[in-house]
């Protein structure tokens, strides 16, 4: 693991630099006091004001920091320096309340302590750690009883699929569910596809299976699955934006077969 860690570290330090640059993030206008947050989780999620929240894999805060204007008391935790710098410096500099603590996931309970009203984590986050069982283990260990977890993710079969270059639409590529590492070397970054950076990243696809019964077996009762026929990200060149951050495919058919995102609210017993 250490390998694949170090590897996915160092992707992220520098895509966390390339990041806070990037017009796909849109920091100009979070710093003029844009909401980040998708009308999916601000509807499905509801009321955080005066609730306290920890957002899992936060990135550079941005996410966070919205939670933070709605009212939340936030704590971030991710794994990249880089990234935590960032957030600590916006959040200094946009007088937003907040704390943000570097830590990989695993290690986070020997580094992070007490427990939150919400958990909370979002798109594209769980396909970079390897057991999924333990990532519901720990998300439950920092939810106060009667507390609430929350999810916004990328679908996992919208993951099998790989955009073709002869124009004729999506097709299989990877599998819905890998216990070995999926392994890309990846030019710039999904947001600064340009960047002169080449990185490697090993990624894991975890089955809706596997993320529900971890959840269950973690202690969390479900209280709704939802699966969304749209993206907050153009994850297939076949994509076209169809409004409110949204992306959507434009074959009608495949547009109605692939869901491209789930939304998972669940609360501790």
């Amino acid at each position: 693991m250490d390998e694949y860690r170090e590897s996915n570290l160092d992707l992220w330090n520098n895509w966390a630099q390339l990041h806070i640059a990037s017009d796909t993030y849109h920091v100009e206008a979070f710093k003029a006091g844009k909401n980040s947050l998708t009308p999916i989780e601000l509807e499905e999620l509801g009321d955080v004001a005066g609730k306290t929240l920890l957002h899992l894999q936060c990135h550079f805060g941005k996410d966070t920091m919205s939670w933070a204007r709605l009212g939340a008391t936030v704590t971030g935790a991710d794994f990249s320096d880089k990234a935590i710098d960032i957030a600590r410096q916006l959040s200094a500099e946009l007088n937003i309340p907040a704390t943000f603590v570097l830590s990989d996931l695993y290690n986070l309970p020997n580094v992070l302590h007490g427990e939150f009203d919400i958990v909370f984590t979002s798109y594209g986050a769980i396909s970079w750690l390897n057991d999924i069982y333990e990532w519901a283990r720990i998300a439950s260990h920092y939810l106060k009883p009667g507390g609430t977890f929350y999810m916004a993710e990328f679908h996992p079969f919208a993951y099998v699929f790989d955009n073709s270059d002869d124009g004729e639409g999506l097709k299989l590529a990877y599998p819905y569910r890998s216990d070995e590492p999926l392994r890309f070397e990846t030019k710039g970054s999904y947001a600064a596809p340009d960047a002169d950076y080449t990185g490697v990243e090993y990624t894991w696809n975890h089955s809706m299976g596997d993320i529900v019964t971890a959840l269950i077996q973690a202690g969390l009762r479900v209280e709704f699955l939802h699966e969304h026929f749209v993206s907050v990200d153009r994850m297939y060149k076949a994509m076209e934006s169809v409004g409110d951050g949204y992306y959507q495919l434009k074959n009608p058919l495949e547009r109605a077969a692939i869901p491209h995102m789930f939304s998972i609210r669940a609360i501790k017993e």
